[in-house]
């Protein structure tokens, strides 16, 4: 299953022209605000009518301005899941959930299946104003999913939650995109989510595309970060869990070395990836010795680019992964920092937070 995209649209001040492809798993549309996000899902839903494009879900053309096709919403066979849940009040759960059935007649996954795979049953007999926010915003999947989409819409669905809800959703979120078999385009401003969460990232800058590609390449690409913001540079990188101390501590076996992080909700032996944001590694020529610092991992030097009149983003080679350390321009003129170069890479366990891990790498 995939998505093709391909758009112009012009706005007072602003022009989109994007194009993309969207494979299998969770793509993420990712970058500033104004940059064209809501308005390409909207545009692929049927809500928003380009000055010109082409879109093509699983080769069924949805648009094609130059041919004058334009499927209508309601046969799009797209589920949209909101910032909010949108769920009717005055129904049940289950209520809800037999709309989504009830709009389409076809069926793909069994009511069974999508109430398991999200954890909705026990509030199946409750109307939505007795939920959290996090159930909520389970039950409006389960509806999406209940219409039989061959493409999953989701604006933001985080965005109105507290920090609370959003752990409580995410793992959700992970599970739909391995077990569904829904292709997934997903927007977000959070890059802890698309982080967690996305198989394929489409940058965002000004209405063009600033880079796309598996995760891992765009997020640790120094060029994507003006698109992605200064403070949100970092790198996606896997592992295997090695083992879980006693001191709270997980080991995670990466290819350039293992990392001591706080306990990760996730069975030794399991894989999983997380990320490591640019500004919480540190640069050393010898190996450190008497730092509390527990995590150093030996780099060499990929490349460099200037991020800012004061900072540098240095792309690093660790192993078989990609590492970014965000580090003064005076800290690269005083450890001579240049293409191939050795060195060490300090990287604290309290700096990788929960939310920036993600149980199923596979």
């Amino acid at each position: 299953m995939s998505l093709s995209v391909t758009l112009a649209h012009r706005f007072p001040g602003h022009v989109l022209d994007v194009a993309f492809e969207a494979p299998a798993g969770l793509t993420a549309l990712f970058g500033q605000s104004g940059t064209g996000k809501t308005t390409i899902v909207n545009a692929v839903a049927g809500l928003l009518q380009p000055d010109s494009g082409r879109i093509l879900v699983n080769e069924n053309v949805l648009l094609d301005t130059t041919r004058k096709i334009d499927v209508p919403v309601h046969r799009r066979r797209i589920g949209y899941v909101f910032q909010e849940a949108r769920l009717f009040p005055h129904l049940t759960v289950r209520q809800n959930l037999h709309y989504g059935r009830w709009m389409t007649g076809a069926k793909v996954m069994d009511d069974a299946q999508i109430i398991d795979l999200l954890g909705i049953r026990p509030l199946l007999s409750r109307r939505p104003g007795a939920l959290s926010g996090g159930e909520r915003q389970r039950v409006a999947l389960g509806r999406a999913l209940l219409s039989a989409p061959e493409l999953l819409l989701m604006d933001e669905p985080l965005a109105a939650l507290d920090d609370a809800r959003k752990a409580e959703i995410l793992p959700y979120l992970e599970r739909l995109r391995d077990e569904s078999g829904v292709p997934i385009l997903y927007v977000s401003h959070s890059i802890a989510e698309v982080a967690r969460l996305a198989t394929t990232v489409v940058a965002l800058d000004g209405g063009r595309i600033a880079r796309a590609g598996p995760a891992a390449e765009v997020l640790s690409d120094p060029d994507v970060v003006p698109a992605l913001g200064i403070r949100d540079a970092g790198a996606i990188v896997s592992g295997q869990v090695l083992q879980h101390h006693d001191d709270g501590l997980s080991e995670i076996a990466l290819s350039a070395g293992s990392l001591l992080l706080p306990r990760v909700d996730c069975p030794v032996g399991d894989r999983m990836r997380l990320r490591i944001a640019a500004g919480d590694v540190m640069l050393g020529r010898v190996r450190p010795d008497g730092l509390s610092a527990l995590n150093v991992l030996p780099v060499t030097v990929e490349s460099l680019r200037q991020s800012s009149p004061s900072e540098t983003i240095v792309k690093l080679r660790a192993g078989e992964d990609a590492l970014l350390a965000r580090i003064s321009n005076r800290s690269v003129s005083r450890l001579e920092v240049a293409p191939g170069l050795a060195l060490f890479a300090i990287v604290k366990s309290a700096s990788i937070a929960r939310r920036n891990t993600d149980g199923s790498a596979g």
